[in-house]
């Protein structure tokens, strides 16, 4: 690191020397490139953690290939998590002025509903308050999402003439009690608010800075249909836009909100805005101060 540039127009390459060019093949599984791919993971991590850089910009891992490498983990963020020894952690994806956060990530839909709890959801309540105020937002309007359609017939604005229950219980028992709790720290959360209405209301009326969603899809759905832009005639995505910041580290790390696009690889034609975007994203939290001291929700 001593050796980079830093200057504007120059890419200053880190050379671990673990790739033999001889024996790659683009767009191909391959165990050595997986085992690169996490050695790499490990020298970022280390020069972050030593503060020898500001922030980790991570482009997509195969997990076939990581797997293959001897890296038994689901992706980035989990290998991150435990390289910085953090406990509670979750992915917050962004575009423009629309931020959703997620209580489960890459689990089964059963998992994920077994992870509804009212502890985790107050975490991650406190990590969207956080890291909306990362970004500058001073106080943060924060929606939960509901597990259950119609957020199981409860009405955040009316409680004792909808008190929900109709759709399963996870709103009264977990939910409804995680959003109070946040409310009672000063957090600005209402919910949980049924996750066909929500994201609009975020998306299209700018009522709320961050959602709060309950698992993957449910997040990652509205995120894409708003950064995503599918080409008809040349049946692929024209415009990819979104960041993934990992929110709950002591290191900022930000990443792409895609895949590796095999059938693309070595062809020069894989689209580069939503890198641009994270890398952009790292600068502003570098340059806010916000992780000076660690991060911590």
């Amino acid at each position: 690191v001593s050796d980079a540039n830093f200057e504007f127009g120059v890419i200053d390459v880190l050379d671990l020397k673990n790739v033999d060019m001889k024996e790659m093949e683009y767009g191909k599984v391959s165990a050595m490139c997986g085992k690169a791919s996490g050695e790499y993971i490990e020298k970022a991590v280390d020069l972050a953690l030593k503060k020898e850089i500001n922030a980790i910009t991570t482009c997509p891992i195969h997990k076939d290939s990581f797997q293959s490498g001897g890296y038994k983990y689901p992706g980035h963020t989990e290998m991150l998590a435990q390289l910085t020894n953090t406990k509670k952690f979750t992915m917050m994806l962004t575009h423009g002025d629309f931020r959703t956060i997620h209580v489960s990530t890459h689990v089964s839909l059963k998992e994920a509903c077994e992870r509804v709890k009212k502890d985790r959801i107050l975490h991650v309540i406190n990590l969207a308050n956080e890291g909306c105020k990362a970004l500058g937002i001073k106080e943060p309007r924060i929606a939960v999402a509901g597990l259950n359609p119609h957020a199981g017939e409860y009405d955040y604005r009316d409680p004792e003439g909808s008190p929900g229950g109709i759709f399963g219980d996870e709103e009264i028992k977990e939910i409804i009690p995680a959003v109070k709790a946040a409310q009672e720290k000063g957090i600005n959360a209402v919910g949980p608010i049924p996750g066909d209405t929500v994201y609009p209301q975020s998306l299209k009326g700018g009522k709320f800075d961050i959602v709060v969603s309950m698992f993957h899809d449910q997040g990652h759905i509205p995120m894409k249909l708003k950064g995503f832009v599918y080409d008809a005639d040349t049946k692929d995505f024209g415009s990819i836009n979104g960041v993934n910041t990992t929110i709950g580290m002591p290191i900022i790390r930000t990443s792409v909100d895609h895949g590796t696009a095999f059938g693309k690889a070595g062809k020069g034609t894989a689209n580069c805005d939503s890198l641009i975007q994270a890398l952009q994203s790292a600068v502003r939290l570098a340059k806010s101060g916000y992780y000076d001291n660690g991060f911590e929700a």
